[in-house]
């Protein structure tokens, strides 16, 4: 794997960090309070940054993304890509791409997906597709104009739904699944439909973070679907990647505060960075973040390649949760009293990311699926390949109960000198074979001392009591 950027990558990142860096300052971010930064967003969309998603790939949003966390920037940038642009570039229709684009472009639409531990319910009409659901908090929601909603299917079994095109396994979304559903009974794999918000009904929900969220309700409203086979799974690991990016440069940013705070508040005479605690303390949290950097950097590589990544989407989203909690909770500690001050910058990259451990987790939940995904490929009873073993089918050398060829062995039928239940036991072995009561040539038995000579066969047995002379 390769995680050096492009060209193109470097300078839309460095772009970003220009325009997140001039405009989402810390009294800019406090006289928003908890509304989006709709300057902000213009500037970014102005500078072709979300339509440069498509040609940078998801290694350049983590890289975009993590320049938002650094400053904690209050726009959805990261929801825009992995729910809009993303999604409908890659699994959209040709009309779909030509109708829905060039607005998530230049950022008159903005899109948000109500991924978690629910699925709405899709039922088809006269007049097309219609979804009904709750989901209790989606984020940007209140500045969305269009949602991407993972659905089942209604009355359509697992043959149906996959001939009407579905989508991927329905496991935890960027909010884990705190049950696994799915393992209690079978059921069809969910769909991503795509809806208007305004054909929805809203209600604002205050998140930790101020992520302009919202409480999404659809009865019958109208939907698209997007994609076919796969894409349910394909957009839930592409988000996870995203939103660990952020996390990424959230703590990233609280880093960088401690830094400088510990370089230039003194105790007993001498910076704090110089205290042995607080450098062990810093000093694990800059570990942590570099593995959530890199497991996101892999994960959105792989992607970006067409490799297998579901495994690496949800390795990154497991250190995004356990990991950025520790690194945004010990920012606020080595700050201090000041720490604990609402106002002070740092607060607020506590803030992100507990919401986004909260959003992307919980971990437990992480690692359980992750084990899930991991034990698809192990030995199962019903289905091997290659060398694997199974009770009711071997091939080549390996070893069964019922069948075996060449010089394999089973209890009933030996070629060759191999040993069936019709040959000798022991009691009768034929050749040089060693019996309880019988020991050919130099081989020793009881009450019988002798030397053990160049001529004595190895791994001759001694019984209770030899001692044999060994001879020069």
């Amino acid at each position: 794997m390769d995680f050096t950027p492009t060209v193109e990558q470097r300078a839309a990142r460095e772009l970003a960090a220009e325009i997140f860096g001039d405009l989402s300052t810390h009294e800019r971010l406090s006289a928003l309070g908890t509304a989006m930064d709709a300057e902000l967003w213009k500037a970014l969309c102005a500078a072709g940054l979300p339509a440069a998603v498509e040609e940078i790939g998801l290694v350049g949003l983590v890289l975009l993304l993590e320049e938002q966390g650094r400053t904690t920037a209050q726009v959805p940038l990261a929801a825009t890509c992995a729910y809009g642009v993303l999604p409908v570039a890659v699994h959209g229709t040709a009309e779909q791409r030509d109708r829905l684009l060039p607005a998530l472009r230049d950022g008159t639409a903005v899109a948000t997906g109500a991924f978690g531990s629910r699925v709405a319910t899709a039922r088809r009409t006269a007049d097309g597709w219609r979804l009904s659901g709750t989901f209790p908090a989606v984020p940007w929601l209140r500045v969305a104009t269009h949602v991407l909603v993972p659905a089942q299917v209604a009355g359509a079994g697992p043959e149906q739904v996959a001939e009407a095109g579905p989508g991927q396994v329905a496991g935890a979304g960027p909010e884990a699944e705190a049950g696994r559903a799915a393992q209690a009974a079978p059921r069809a794999e969910p769909r991503c439909f795509l809806a208007e918000v305004r054909a929805a009904g809203i209600e604002a929900v205050e998140t930790t973070a101020p992520w302009a969220a919202g409480r999404l309700t659809l009865d019958a409203a109208p939907a698209e679907p997007l994609g076919g086979e796969g894409t349910y799974a394909d957009v839930l690991g592409r988000a996870r990647t995203a939103f660990a990016g952020l996390q990424a440069g959230v703590c990233g940013g609280s880093l960088d505060r401690v830094v400088h705070h510990t370089s230039v508040r003194e105790q007993f005479g001498r910076p704090l960075s110089t205290h042995q605690g607080v450098l062990m303390r810093a000093a694990d949290a800059h570990m942590d973040t570099e593995a959530i950097r890199v497991t996101a950097y892999e994960a959105a590589w792989r992607y970006d390649q067409g490799l297998p990544a579901a495994i690496h989407a949800l390795t990154t989203a497991w250190w995004a949760c356990e990991a950025g909690k520790r690194v945004v909770h010990s920012g606020q500690h080595l700050h201090g009293g000041i720490g604990a001050d609402v106002e002070h910058p740092v607060h607020r990259h506590f803030l992100w990311g507990r919401q986004l451990d909260a959003y992307l987790g919980p971990a437990p939940g992480l690692l359980a699926e992750l084990g899930d995904e991991l034990t698809t490929d192990e030995l199962t009873a019903d289905e091997l390949t290659a060398d694997e073993l199974t009770a009711d089918e071997l091939t080549g050398d390996e070893l069964t109960g019922e069948e075996l060829t060449g010089e394999e062995l089973t209890g009933e039928e030996l070629t060759g000198e191999e040993l069936t239940a019709d040959e000798p036991t022991a009691d009768e072995l034929p050749g040089a074979a060693l019996t309880a009561d019988e020991l050919p040539g130099a081989a020793l038995t009881a009450g019988e001392p002798g030397e053990l000579s160049g001529d004595a066969p190895l791994g001759a047995a001694l019984t209770a009591g030899e001692l044999p002379e060994v001879a020069g």
